[in-house]
């Protein structure tokens, strides 16, 4: 059996299942021979055992006593011992990154008379006393659930008592002081002392970090990020070592690019004489790694020395923490690191002509989210702006919303569908439900590494810290800026990408991507405005291009207009996947639909029926000639009867009225009476789709009559049409061959009559569970499927698409019934169980079937993958989502090609 404890020279990069991240990260730099601190990991199967059985494993102590007494070895330091202590840190350390979602504790070791003999070992009371309240404020908050104000406040009084800004600046008596404040506090919320036992405090953090993976922000970030709730966090526990040992000495975070740009160099933030806590909590406003370089240029070049040793290793940018103790650098953690989407494309592309990857690996690094955050406007650069602050660009985009100061206004405003903006001194773990909900994020203190700049980039939420001249006041609900002041509830406007604060609105111009993508990649770059956006744009080139090379699914779209068509035919679409003709049927034409539902006998239905007959023939005429050469599949029309119908309860009480008024309409009578004969209980589930256009005679046959009319107009021209008809809602075959049968018909006729041949394919919707499941004998007669994957959905798990997502699809997320709506991302074990059978059987009687799904998860990354492997041969969506199911395709091609190597 492999056991719970594993030393940081046992494991690689490659255990992050059982090691996480950063304990994966630890064994990786240990076996390159970077300045590691020893330690050990404690699995996550110790985690998901202990949130199975509700203790430790009974193993893991032991286990634990062993790795601590080959780390005292190795230290030549004894945990506990008042002379020489050996203090640690206890780390959180999921397989996924959780940036400030989990806990850490600092320290631990320390107590009443170990404290001493640090201050003796280090030589520096002052240091030995700030590591004992620093112990004491943590384990309080993250191990016995003491409120973090409670710790704050008294760090505030000994300041102001002592009259300076920073707690660098408390002297020995006040940090001792403070350890005794810290310590009545503890015991005041908590009915027990500060435990004295630097066992029992090593016990208790290992279990609080374990417990911190069941936290509200950690489970929220976690349904956020689509991460499983049952992977359980690692614990790292490693030898301490001091960035607070004076102005030789400090840590910080370090990236080998620019996390938020892509740019190639050294970026990232340093602390002189802190711990590892103050750069990433953003409590202090930290400097560049050029004070690093200034105040120690020997561990600043080790620094970068290693930082391109792991660029090198990984072949990718890295996000590295380290400590500076007295000049000695130590590498306390290294990851993939967080981009934003502008630094994902940049640094792949940097990497293919830097050689370290390949053109298959840089598209599997950048995801069609990505893609999207591209999409986003801009500000206006030549709009007029009231400039009110500068900080950090932290994370790119365009922000506008109401001032808001606390986490739950944000979500509270959000949920009335208003725009907020964010803004704290700093962000904490707790704001993440504000950050979500916010359209940006805005803070006074921090760096590029701190917690509201990390997270924000991993949401691809616009982000600017470290606005130093903003002073935020949370109590009074409002921030001073420039001789201003900014109430809850105003106006604001962030730039994510210059780090400038606005008051007032922002116009926003649509970004260079997009343009790019609407008119080419000569006219993008001639409108952009520097060399970075340049090169953007190039990069996005190079991968979608890459993209369309490799993929096999190909992309249409779902489009109902000449317009939407050739808006999609730019984005790259390869045909339309599913026209509604019942969009068609809008505005003055309902009447005539109406008419064709509630004619009297077969006269008047006809009549209607050639009223509508050219104006749907026009309207295939304008879509077949934007999409000429190009398959358009056209469904025939599909949505319930009581679309077509004027609503139940208005015609009852306008007819009502006018009965009052003895003003009775004839016409209204006889409407409200067929009404009510046609009236159904459950429409969706009733009478449309190919049920409609059986019941009502010729209503099927009108648009195919149009389409094949336009197609012959359309070849007579010269053109090359190619359009597929569609009958929706089928689930018996027989349906099917009813409507065939008529298709062919009418295409005989129609060919006779204007000499050009034709033969249009006709399919089927695969939007019934029944269908699903039939789909050998629906092979039969159907050249192709195409999934209707939102009423599969529906059919499948019984959800009303309209009802649920508002009426308890929340309280599901919550409670963990479902990680995402099952209508947003295909639901893999049911539905697309469904889709595969479907698949299998349909190809297996008819091997030319072709296949493609024309539901909203047309447009979903997640789901396109999923398509793929499925065996489909294209998806469909909204033009605009085109660019992003073209990078997902591609995407999935590469994943599969490297699954069978």
């Amino acid at each position: 059996m492999v056991g719970y404890v594993w030393d940081f020279s046992e494991g690689d990069k490659d255990a992050k299942d059982l090691l996480g991240g950063k304990g994966a990260g630890l064994a990786e730099m240990t076996r390159l021979g970077l300045p590691v601190p020893p330690g050990f990991t404690i699995t996550t199967q110790a985690c998901r055992e202990y949130m199975r059985d509700g203790h430790v494993p009974a193993e893991l102590r032991v286990e634990v006593t062993m790795a601590m007494r080959r780390l005292e070895d190795a230290m030549q330091r004894h945990f506990g011992d008042p002379a020489d202590p050996l203090l640690v840190s206890v780390r959180s350390g999921a397989k996924f990154s959780m940036p400030g979602m989990m806990e850490t504790v600092l320290d631990v070791g320390l107590n009443d008379l170990t404290v001493h003999g640090l201050a003796s070992f280090t030589g520096d009371e002052r240091f030995a006393w700030d590591s004992y309240r620093r112990l004491i404020q943590m384990f309080g908050r993250t191990v016995l659930g003491i409120a973090g104000e409670e710790f704050s406040d008294a760090l505030d009084k000994a300041k102001a008592a002592r009259g300076v800004a920073t707690d660098v600046e408390l002297g020995t008596d006040d940090l001792r002081d403070l350890v005794g404040a810290y310590k009545a506090i503890v015991h005041e919320q908590t009915g027990r002392d500060f435990p004295q036992s630097p066992r029992e405090q090593l016990d208790l953090a290992i279990s609080a970090v374990f417990d911190s993976w069941n936290t509200e922000r950690a489970r929220l970030y976690r349904r956020k990020e689509r991460i499983a709730d049952d992977l359980g966090t690692a614990v790292n526990v490693c030898a301490m070592v001091f960035g607070n040992l004076g102005p030789t000495s400090g840590t910080g975070v370090a990236f080998t690019r620019d996390p938020a740009t892509g740019r190639s160099g050294v970026y990232g933030d340093y602390l002189a004489n802190a711990q590892g806590e103050d750069v990433v909590a953003g409590i202090r406003n930290t400097s560049g790694l050029t004070e690093l370089e200034r105040l120690d240029p020997e561990a600043y070049g080790e620094l970068r020395r290693a930082m391109r040793r792991l660029e090198t290793h990984y072949r990718d940018l890295c996000d590295i923490e380290f400590t500076v103790e007295r000049g000695r650098l130590w590498m306390l953690q290294t990851r993939v690191g967080k981009r934003t989407a502008p630094a994902a494309f940049r640094v792949a592309v940097q990497l293919v002509d830097e050689h370290l990857i390949t053109l298959d690996e840089a598209l599997d690094r950048v995801t069609g989210a990505q893609l999207s955050q591209l999409l986003f406007p801009q500000f206006d650069a030549d709009a007029d702006r009231d400039l009110l602050a500068r900080g950090m660009a932290a994370s790119p985009g365009a922000a506008v919303g109401m001032a808001v100061f606390d986490s739950t206004t944000a979500q509270a405003w959000a949920a009335e569908g208003k725009d907020v903006i964010l803004v704290r001194r700093e962000t904490n773990p707790d704001d993440l439900g504000g950050m979500i909900a916010a359209q940006g994020v805005l803070t006074a203190r921090g760096g590029k590494t701190s917690h509201a700049a990390v997270v924000a980039r991993g949401m691809g939420r616009t982000c600017v810290v470290g606005a130093e001249s903003i002073e935020v006041d949370p109590v009074t609900r409002r921030m001073h800026a420039a001789g201003r002041t900014v109430h809850e509830g105003e106006v604001i406007a962030i730039d994510g990408t210059t780090g400038q604060v606005f008051l007032g609105a922002v116009p926003v111009k649509p970004s260079p991507v997009s343009c790019y993508l609407d008119e080419g990649l000569e006219a993008a770059l001639a409108q952009a405005d520097d060399d970075e956006t340049r090169e953007l744009v190039v990069a996005v080139d190079r991968l979608l291009t890459h993209a369309d090379d490799v993929r096999r699914l190909r992309v249409r779209a779902n489009a109902d207009t000449p317009q939407d068509a050739a808006r999609a035919r730019r984005l790259g679409a390869q045909g339309i996947g599913l026209c509604r003709t019942e969009h068609m049927f809008l505005g003055e034409r309902r009447v005539l639909v109406e008419r064709v539902v509630l004619a009297a006998d077969d006269g008047e239905r006809q009549a209607a029926l050639d009223a509508l007959l050219p104006v749907q023939r026009e309207d295939f005429v304008g879509l077949l000639h934007e999409m000429d050469g190009l398959p358009t599949t056209i469904r025939l029309l599909d949505p319930p009867l009581h679309e077509f119908l004027p609503d139940l309860t208005e015609l009852s009480v306008k007819v009502a009225l006018a009965a009052a008024r003895g003003e009775e309409d004839p016409h209204d009578v006889t409407l409200l009476g067929a009404v009510r004969r046609m009236h159904e209980a459950n429409p969706m589930l009733g009478l449309r789709g190919v049920r409609l256009g059986l019941v009502i005679p010729g209503l099927f046959a009108l648009q195919i009559r149009a389409v094949c009319e336009a197609t012959a107009r359309l070849l007579a021209q010269g053109a090359s049409p190619r359009p597929e008809i569609m009958v929706p809602l089928v689930g018996s075959v027989q349906e099917l061959r009813l409507v065939r049968e008529e298709a062919l018909r009418i295409m005989a006729e129609v060919s006779q009559e204007t000499g050009q041949q034709l033969d249009l394919p006709v399919g089927c919707m695969i939007e019934l569970p029944r269908a699903a499941l039939t789909a050998d004998r629906l092979a039969g007669e159907a050249q192709f499927f195409s999934f209707g994957t939102n009423d599969l959905t529906q059919t499948t798990w019984g959800f009303s698409r309209d009802d649920v997502e508002g009426a308890f699809f929340a309280q599901y997320t919550a409670n963990g019934v479902l990680a995402v709506s099952p209508f947003e991302t295909v639901d893999v074990r049911g539905v697309g169980r469904l889709v595969k059978i479907a698949v299998e059987e349909g190809r297996a009687a008819r091997p030319d079937l072709h296949l493609g799904v024309c539901g909203e998860h047309g447009g979903d990354p997640e789901s396109i993958r999923f398509f793929h492997q499925a065996g489909l041969d294209y998806v469909s969506c909204s033009p605009f989502r085109v660019p992003v199911a073209r990078l997902e395709a591609g995407r999935a091609a590469v994943s599969s090609l490297a699954d069978t190597r």
